[in-house]
């Protein structure tokens, strides 16, 4: 039995500490917004935060993260109304949509580490998310206008 702190809540999940976070957060959990993209941290699309860092959830275990805050796409703002959850509606950033969540997680660390990142500094904290539709013009739009506090 081990013990996830899950968007706030604490909730208490029959799986091995061993089990990737990730599949504890879809298949115990439920929740299926943390997509599941390469399974080696490559791709970004199971990204979520982890004590408020961008983290590969397919790369970490349960025990890993055993009373550490996990926050999933669901849990940024359930609301949907996160700043870059907006900035992503207003410039109509997702061709797909497939890694937009992991893109969400990873730019709302970044800003919350650097709340006026530059360019260099969004392409750089971005790299590591892949968007197979080559959306990554509208992604630093979209980062770039999250910062500014819309």
């Amino acid at each position: 039995m081990a013990k996830l702190i899950l968007n706030g809540a604490e909730q208490e999940v029959a799986v091995d500490p061993g089990m990737p976070l990730l599949w504890a957060i879809r298949d115990i959990s439920g929740l299926s917004g943390t997509k599941y993209g390469c399974g080696v941290g490559l791709c970004g699309a199971c990204t979520v935060h982890v004590d408020g860092s961008a983290e590969r959830s397919c790369q970490i275990t349960v025990g890993d993260v055993e009373g550490k805050q996990v926050t999933t796409i669901e849990g940024l703002d359930p609301a949907g109304d996160h700043r870059v959850q907006v900035a992503w509606r207003e410039l109509s950033v997702p061709q797909c949509g497939f890694c937009q969540s992991g893109q969400i997680m990873q730019a709302a660390a970044l800003l919350e580490e650097k709340p006026e990142p530059s360019d260099e500094e969004i392409l750089a904290a971005m790299a590591g998310n892949v968007c197979r539709c080559g959306c990554y013009q509208r992604i630093v739009e979209a980062v770039r206008l999250a910062s500014t506090g819309i």
